[in-house]
């Protein structure tokens, strides 16, 4: 049983790696910047500049990754990754940052789109849902492992883009020794606002104010907790632990939405985040404790949004649909996430660091209100006729790669993997481009 995971964890540990720089990284610039006096515009464009990116590299990857294979695409994502990493510490510019992070978030929508291509091609049907949870948990823990580094080398100085440098590198090597035959070519996905809109209005109006919340805390949550003062430690475990709080409240939340109208579950969340974040801004509290235990208080409701807003929208969807539902509903939270940081920065630059919170309350009220307005207007799906709750780490958006490895897509052709040198030709090679190429021909 242990061997058919043996491909599976080897691709784990290249996500890992991905996902602790990744989480590196997107902490390191806004200290880094509020460390050298950049405007709050300009740290909230951080931001929404890798949001674009990556919404870009969901579009547009797949059909670089059919040109060239996946192992020669994920090694130019990440290669570029690493670059990027080490420019951002030997310019510190404002502008060329934000420029760069454009880039920088198309790179990681490729890089997990390979490796989610990659899971989802190791597993099998029976195993994918094993798959998937492994999955959820490494790129939880990489995240926080990512963040917590922050606090253990100096902002100030460029060794810690260095070492971020140095995990995208290491991301590299598991695949890049790979023997397992090349995945089936990325999937496409397309943005039918239309239709999104008529399967589950709740879900679309959710998914794209959480994003608004969700990236304006996602970019801006250490330039808050600078500005107020706590210690760099303080900051990188206040933002950890807003993500351990959320991943560990979405399985009894979404428990409850399985038993219940998940839009009462929806609404209640919200409201319940909207008073958290206006509570932390009417009580201005400069305490890292204090600070702290209200944020994971604030991140176990907030980032349980997401999961629930695309469960009920596939509860409306038929299950041939649940990729396509699902792949249109997170580039609706990419937009979201876009536009998040430059409504918060503009708030934080104007008023008070605590003022980003009035940003999350305005998108948490906003969709809680809309939400008990929908209930009214269209009678629940019976509980037998649901799909079962699943979670997502909205604190990474998710490629339309990943959704073909959830248990609840459509079941996959078993792979004929083979290893060594009679395998089918190397992702990555020549033959593996001419074969795509002629598969779509």
């Amino acid at each position: 049983m242990f061997a058919s995971y043996t491909p599976i964890f080897s691709l784990l540990r290249g996500t890992a790696f991905l996902l602790a720089a990744s989480g590196l990284h997107s902490l390191l610039l806004p200290l880094r910047g509020q460390a050298e006096g950049f405007p709050t515009a300009s740290l909230g464009l951080l931001g929404t500049a890798w949001a674009g990116g990556f919404v870009a590299g969901c579009l547009l990857a797949p059909r670089l990754v059919r040109r060239v294979g996946h192992i020669r695409a994920f090694g130019a994502f990440a290669a570029s990754a690493a670059i990027i990493a080490l420019m951002t510490g030997l310019i510190v510019e404002q502008y060329t940052w934000i420029f760069l992070r454009i880039f920088t978030g198309f790179c990681m929508a490729g890089s997990f789109m390979v490796i989610e291509s990659w899971l989802n091609e190791s597993a099998t049907n029976e195993n994918r849902g094993t798959v998937f949870g492994i999955y959820m948990m490494v790129t939880y823990a990489a995240i926080m492992a990512g963040q917590m580094i922050v606090a253990a080398g100096d902002v100030t100085t460029a060794s810690l883009f260095m070492v971020t440098g140095i995990f995208f590198c290491l991301a590299l090597i598991p695949t890049a020794v790979s023997t397992d035959a090349s995945p089936r070519p990325l999937m496409s996905v397309s943005l039918d606002l239309k239709a999104l809109y008529r399967n589950s209005p709740v879900s679309f109006a959710g998914c794209l104010l959480v994003g608004v919340a969700n990236g304006a805390w996602g970019t801006l949550g250490a330039v808050y907790g600078a500005r107020i003062g706590i210690s760099t430690f303080d900051i990188a475990l206040m933002m950890s632990l807003a993500v351990i709080a959320g991943a560990f409240a979405q399985l009894p939340a979404g428990r409850v939405s399985d038993r219940t109208d998940r839009r009462y579950v929806l609404a209640a969340a919200a409201f319940g985040a909207a008073a958290v974040g206006l509570f932390i801004f009417v009580a201005s509290a400069r305490g890292g404790t204090a600070v702290i235990i209200m944020t994971g208080l604030y991140g176990s409701l907030a980032y349980i949004l997401y999961s629930i807003s695309v469960a009920h929208a596939n509860d409306h969807a038929s299950p041939e649909d649940f990729v396509k539902v699902s792949g249109g509903l997170l580039l609706l939270y990419g937009f979201g996430t876009m536009i998040g940081p430059v409504i918060g920065a503009f708030l934080m630059e104007r008023m008070r660091p605590e003022s980003l919170f009035l940003t999350t309350a305005l998108a948490h009220l906003l969709l809680a209100g809309y939400t008990l307005l929908r209930i009214s207007r269209r009678a629940p799906i019976p509980l037998e006729e649901r799909e079962t709750f699943t979670t997502h780490p909205s604190e990474r958006a998710l490629t339309p790669e990943a959704l073909r490895l959830d248990p609840r897509s459509e079941p996959q052709p078993e792979p004929e993997l083979e290893t060594g040198d009679d395998a089918a030709p190397a992702a990555g090679s020549e033959a593996e481009a001419e074969e795509v190429t002629k598969a779509h021909a």
